[in-house]
């Protein structure tokens, strides 16, 4: 029998490294990229292209699943792998940013957060032990604490506050976890440091979440308005703040040039909905830097997004004939368009992992900014 978690590191370039985890449900290879499925479904793909584009693990959004269809209902039907097609690991987020997404719907108390459901109006507590029991539920594969992501811009005092608050949180979320104890011999839990952009305060987080001891770590609060060269600057330290021998998590990045950055500085697991937001939207990222296939240009194109990709996509369709389906709004224009993209992230998340296993992720992090962003449209 597999065990619950475990975590290799197979290879090293500097900071960057390749391993594996491995769970019950399948082995994560890393780097890896988690495709977003908030509401059960990564939008506009059917779970076995998602996993043929070579992703090894989705993730879930405790909020939306909690709000619609419900998680014990999740539980009734036989929880959220079952319910959506997809036996591999699925990683579900604890709920917390989304709430405080919505603040203007929240109310935030040392308990938890009492909040107003977007959808129908009514009105849902949220704290560290129901989200286990919500992602216990579910059937997560890994589970998040329960955290509070500091909003961009906070003072010093707003930002230790705030962290604070997350760790306490964090041990509950602990006790919650370890509660369940049949969900807890096949599940792991992540703790999430946070900290804005300070530095001594991220550390403190570190070592607050190292005493109550979790399987993997996540970085939490970036990606939230800062710009790429403050979280770089962040992570030049954060990870390094973090286990040596555990899987770091960057939560909610990002475009391609953010994750080859991030991998350099250590990093080992993302996520965001930008490919499939993005490729929804007519927006194809490429080897080349990202298109807008709206762009009246590609109207009688003939060749493919990006000739070097090896996507079903790429091998069939051409530029001039998506350019038409997102015009028309075409819901095939939205499938296809994602499925490039997604496969496009998986290949640079394979191309990174071979590259620092053969001893030469400088270079190719190189030859990628030379031709990703030299060619990068500004629209």
């Amino acid at each position: 029998m597999t065990d619950r978690f475990t975590f290799s590191i197979d290879a090293t370039e500097g900071k960057a490294r390749t391993g594996k985890i491995s769970m019950m449900r399948g082995d994560i290879r890393t780097p890896a990229f988690m495709p977003v499925g908030t509401a059960a479904t990564v939008k506009a793909m059917k779970p076995e292209t998602v996993r043929s584009a070579g992703a090894d693990i989705i993730l879930g959004n405790t909020y939306h699943l909690m709000l619609r269809p419900g998680a014990e209902r999740m539980a009734r039907l036989g929880g959220l792998h079952k319910f959506m097609n997809w036996d591999r690991p699925i990683l579900t987020d604890s709920g917390g940013y989304q709430v405080m997404s919505l603040s203007e719907l929240a109310k935030l108390t040392e308990d938890g957060v009492e909040f107003k459901s977007h959808l129908d109006g009514s009105r849902h507590m949220l704290t560290p032990e129901r989200s286990m029991e919500i992602q216990r539920l579910l059937g997560s594969d890994i589970v998040m604490a329960f955290d509070e992501c500091t909003k961009n811009g906070a003072t010093r005092d707003e930002a230790m506050a705030s962290m604070e608050r997350s760790m306490r949180w964090a041990k509950r979320s602990r006790s919650g976890f370890d509660s369940g104890e049949e969900h807890a011999s096949r599940a792991a839990l992540f703790g999430i440091q946070q900290g804005s952009l300070d530095k001594e305060i991220r550390k403190a987080s570190a070592e607050a979440l190292i005493d109550i001891g979790f399987d993997g770590y996540a970085i939490g609060g970036l990606a939230v308005g800062e710009g790429q060269e403050a979280m770089f600057d962040v992570l030049d330290c954060a990870p390094g703040q973090l286990p040596e021998d555990k899987p770091r998590y960057l939560m909610g990045v990002g475009k391609p040039d953010d994750l080859v950055g991030a991998v350099e500085r250590g990093v080992d697991m993302f996520d965001c909905v930008l490919p499939s937001r993005s490729g929804r939207n007519g927006q194809a990222f490429t080897a080349y830097g990202p298109i807008n296939i709206r762009n009246a240009k590609f109207a009688e194109d003939l060749e493919p997004l990006d000739a070097s990709c090896a996507c079903a996509v790429c091998q069939t369709y051409s530029r001039a004939y998506l350019h038409h389906l997102i015009r028309a709004k075409e819901i095939l224009g939205a499938m296809l368009m994602t499925e490039h993209n997604i496969a496009c992230y998986q290949a640079l998340m394979a191309g990174m992992r071979q590259a620092i296993s053969e001893g030469r992720f400088s270079q190719f992090a190189s030859g990628f900014r030379t031709r990703y962003l030299a060619n990068a449209e500004s629209d």
